[in-house]
């Protein structure tokens, strides 16, 4: 008679949740009751904690200008260690588990070395491990590329290691622990009575995550979304964690009963505003100034253009990452004669603040409630950008917590 397979947990754990063995141990014991649930369980690790910035300092003091195959060799190693100590710590509780890096699984990735993406995943010898009873402890953040050199996924790769294993494995669900329990409203350090949600939709995360969110890696949530997989966020520090499973689920729409207008209010710090004052207002002129930035991996994200009065000029404001913005200034200077500005204005103490949520799509009246708050507020708006499922300002970054706290309660997000 055959026996039906298990099901498959990938669960995922953070720099902070493997700071120590004693924090090994707990993790140990999460993945000894999951198997006790009856999953074959993949567990994910990162670094310990501050482990992968002593290793890259290590590196930039032996020479700034380092070989970035070496760099990976060097940042990688730290999983490694993190991989054999959690399966060590199994072994003690009676739980069979072997280590596996990336080159062994193996996590198959181009050769963009310090931020690589990942091809293939290789999963015949962890389910030969499963069928034997054996946990899998597989270190995150890197992979292999195609010259057989280990390569590194980019910070906060490990998220992305766990729910691409986790699709590559048909896992039920990837579990990823960190040190908060789950994704809220908006940031709770600003908001005291922002709600952990539920369930919050691909989407949603997804804009949530690229604008300002730290809970997941933008790229984990891209590579969720794609492969339908489902993700939680759970706190590794919570005791009560038990079969109710008090975190976030990240799902499909559909598998939200409650959908909400405006599922949070997120904030990013990182924006650098910059004007190019009286532009030639002429065909061509955008593809003047966004090409060469695009040329230099430079991403342009807010746009806004002010045609001067007599049209014959315009003023072009868009917004940078503030790690590219003197890069940005460079190239743009670079190019002046093809672009004919007169001058240059430019702003980094700005913050961009974003309203999320997949009820957007059928309910009017958001933008206008929140441009509403804002004015009665006395906060100024500089750029507006808007999608499908949310809308973002950039604002003087002084009104930053102004904005969040009084948008959180425009939209009915505070809890009771």
């Amino acid at each position: 008679m055959s026996v039906s397979p298990k099901p498959v947990l990938v669960m995922k754990f953070g720099g902070t949740s493997v700071a120590g063995v004693e924090r090994i141990r707990k993790v140990a014991a999460l993945v000894k009751r999951e198997v006790e649930n009856g999953y074959d369980v993949a567990v994910v690790v990162s670094a310990m904690s501050g482990e992968t910035n002593k290793l890259v300092a290590f590196t930039r003091e032996a020479s700034p200008l380092h070989d970035a195959r070496e760099y990976d060799a060097i940042a990688s190693t730290g999983e490694n260690v993190t991989a054999g100590l959690t399966a060590i710590a199994l072994d003690a509780i009676g739980v069979p588990a072997r280590s596996w890096a990336g080159w062994q699984v193996p996590i198959k990735t181009d050769g963009v070395h310090g931020s690589a993406s990942i091809l293939d995943i290789g999963t015949e010898g962890i389910k030969e491990r499963f069928a034997q009873g054996f946990v899998a402890v597989v270190a995150g953040f890197q992979g292999i590329s195609p010259e057989g050199r280990v390569t590194t996924l980019g910070r906060g790769g490990s998220d992305t290691s766990a729910v691409a294993l986790a699709a590559a494995l048909g896992a039920e669900r990837c579990d990823i622990y960190t040190d908060v329990d789950g994704v809220y409203t908006t940031d709770p350090r600003i908001v005291a009575k922002a709600r952990k949600l539920d369930r919050i939709s691909y989407e949603e995360m997804l804009e949530m995550a690229s604008l300002g969110a730290k809970v997941l890696q933008t790229r984990s949530v891209e590579v969720a979304m794609i492969h339908r997989v489902k993700t939680q966020v759970l706190s590794s520090f919570d005791e009560s964690i038990g079969d109710n499973l008090p975190g976030t689920l990240v799902c499909d729409e559909d598998e939200i009963m409650e959908k909400r207008l405006v599922t949070g209010v997120a904030y990013s710090r990182d924006e650098a505003k910059i004007t190019l004052v009286r532009v030639p207002d002429k065909p061509g002129i955008a593809a003047a100034i966004f090409s060469p930035l695009a040329d230099a991996g430079i991403n342009v994200d807010m746009i806004v253009q002010n045609v001067s009065d007599d049209g014959r000029t315009t003023d072009m404001t868009f917004t940078t990452g503030k790690a590219d913005f003197d890069r940005a200034i460079k190239v743009l200077n670079d190019n002046a004669a093809d672009i004919g500005f007169t001058r240059i204005a430019t702003d980094q103490n700005v913050v961009k603040v974003s309203v999320i949520g997949v009820g957007m799509r059928t309910h009017a009246g958001v933008a206008q409630t929140m441009f509403r708050t804002l004015a009665e507020k006395g906060i100024n708006i500089l750029v507006i950008s808007t999608s499908e499922i949310k809308v973002s300002v950039l604002i003087g970054a002084d009104y930053t917590e102004l904005a969040v706290r009084a948008l959180h309660t425009a939209y009915g997000l505070d809890a009771e």
